[in-house]
């Protein structure tokens, strides 16, 4: 169970990356790269970020790879901009998120 501190922290981490990535899509190959959800750890020092990248491609784990060499610096922007918000940037961890592909194949069998 989260606490309401984590749900702020997840939606508002979850706003600024959405921004961040919209702004830098060019950066990653033209893909719209999408935050779809931040869980954020009780002690509040990781945060584990779901990304779903569309348009669905072979060369996801390629643009996850590219992201997290860049983990750096998307936590220094990120704490460019909730400095005010937050004392300490928590530490990012990026995964993707395949629950839309899982049900688009869900779609498929069953039509």
């Amino acid at each position: 169970m989260d606490s309401t501190r984590q749900n702020k922290i997840s939606r508002l981490l979850q706003k600024e990356l959405g921004t961040y990535f919209q702004r830098e899509a060019l950066r990653y190959k033209g893909k719209m790269i999408t935050v779809t959800q931040v869980r954020v750890t009780s002690d509040l020092s990781l945060a584990r970020v779901y990304i779903s990248i569309f348009p669905a491609a072979n060369d996801k784990q390629e643009i996850l790879n590219l992201i997290n060499l860049e983990n750096r610096s998307i936590r220094h922007f990120l704490a460019q901009i909730v400095k005010n918000q937050l004392r300490k940037t928590p530490d990012l961890q990026f995964f993707l998120d395949d629950s839309l592909d899982y049900a688009e194949r869900i779609d498929e069998l069953l039509s």
